[in-house]
């Protein structure tokens, strides 16, 4: 029901007087990217206009920074990106704003669990990603972020330094299970979120897209009731929450449409991100 107002809304809104947007940040994978990963020339278009009429563009994803360079680029309008499900913050030249990180005690405490539960799992250091066993996913990661990847066995004895992310991989019904017990396990201690069915993020408990978006408001001058955030998955939650308005995708997890945020009328694979900003934002 809530969802059913909430989308009545948003078509009552529409062609009326345009949302007050200072700030508009976005989820890539199943977001703003079509089902092939591509950004499409309206997308761009739009996104280009809103920064002419001086709206900050934000990117905002759960990939590793180097995954997320191209992206930007193709955009060319971003005033700052944010990487690792907020653990990360960059300007568009690429240079870091904010940092957080697991220390190498935190890092190897989450590895060992996953070691313990004989999951697939993967750290980062700079533009690769370090995996324990051979086992196709890899393969799937390598191709879907265009990151290189090494195998190197059991990861509590590769990890020495701080990592911003540990990622795990399984079937869904894994994925559900390992998620419900790791957030018991590391209450507190990390930030443990989903991005896909078959994800499982850690983070530093303070790296969530939410507190990111609170961030860049504020090193933008924006107040955050001129914050507008797009998201599909859990691990979107926390900004589309923290957004002066929170638009979930047509195309997002059920759980997240139950949630109380407006909807695009269209998925991300028919550019649903760019078809909201027109019809409510550059009317």
């Amino acid at each position: 029901m809530k969802r059913f107002v909430r989308q009545m809304i948003d078509y009552c809104h529409a062609g009326g007087a345009p949302l007050d947007a200072g700030m508009i940040v976005f989820d890539l994978d199943d977001t703003l990217l079509r089902d092939d990963r591509t950004v499409s020339d309206e997308t761009v278009q739009v996104m280009r206009e809103a920064a002419r009429r001086g709206i900050h563009i934000v990117p905002a994803s759960g990939r590793a920074q180097a995954s997320m360079q191209g992206v930007v680029e193709r955009l060319g309008c971003v005033s700052c990106y944010i990487s690792c499900n907020g653990g990360e913050i960059y300007n568009a030249a690429h240079q870091p704003l904010q940092k957080v990180a697991f220390s190498t005690k935190e890092a190897l405490d989450i590895a060992a669990f996953l070691e313990q539960e004989d999951c697939y799992f993967q750290v980062y250091a700079g533009d690769k990603f370090f995996y324990n066993k051979e086992c196709g996913y890899a393969e799937s990661y390598a191709q879907a972020t265009l990151l290189s990847g090494q195998c190197v066995g059991k990861l509590t004895d590769f990890i020495h330094q701080p990592t911003a992310k540990v990622l795990a991989m399984d079937e869904p019904e894994r994925i559900a299970k390992l998620l419900e017990k790791s957030r018991k396990v590391f209450a507190g201690r990390a930030s443990v979120t989903c991005s896909k069915p078959y994800f499982l993020e850690f983070n530093p408990p303070e790296a969530t897209k939410g507190n990111a978006l609170v961030w860049c408001a504020r090193h933008l001058g924006v107040d955050i009731s001129r914050t507008i955030a797009f998201g599909d998955s859990l691990n979107d939650v926390s900004m589309l929450s923290a957004a002066g308005r929170g638009v979930a995708m047509k195309n997002a997890r059920e759980d997240v449409l139950a949630m109380d945020f407006a909807v695009t009328h269209l998925t991300n694979d028919q550019d649903g991100v760019a078809d909201y900003i027109t019809k409510h934002i550059l009317t």
